[in-house]
């Protein structure tokens, strides 16, 4: 399971078939305390939390890159499903490229550029306007 925030600031947990569920608000963050901290003691601090250990090498053997397309529909902050209607790409096509079935060509890798930088536009010129 994968946690991500949208645009919205809200947090978000991935499943991996793509479903998301909105996870409840948190406390804000004290960043002054942080910021006060010298280097010495943001280290010592994030070592000695036990949910933030660096990775093993084992563990680092086994991450994998995101495909474009998923970080571009993160990026968005739409689900597969809204992404594809959305942008008008057929859900199945999606669901290839996020899971490495198969990969976009030039055309749809250029496409998938326009939409990371600026999805209003592309959704505008689909619509017509």
């Amino acid at each position: 399971m994968v946690r991500r925030r949208r645009k919205d600031g809200r947090w978000y947990d991935v499943d991996a078939d793509g479903n998301e569920r909105l996870l409840p608000e948190r406390g804000k963050t004290d960043w002054s305390r942080l910021e006060a901290m010298a280097e010495v003691e943001l280290l010592a601090a994030a070592r000695s939390d036990p949910d933030a250990q660096p990775l093993t090498e084992a563990q680092l053997k086994r991450m994998r890159r995101v495909p474009f397309a998923k970080h571009v529909r993160w990026k968005v902050g739409l689900s597969q499903g809204e992404f594809a209607k959305r942008f008008q790409i057929p859900i199945g096509t999606l669901r290839d490229w996020e899971q490495w079935r198969s990969e976009p060509d030039q055309a749809a890798l250029a496409y998938l550029k326009v939409i990371a930088a600026d999805a209003r536009f592309v959704e505008r010129a689909l619509a017509g306007g």
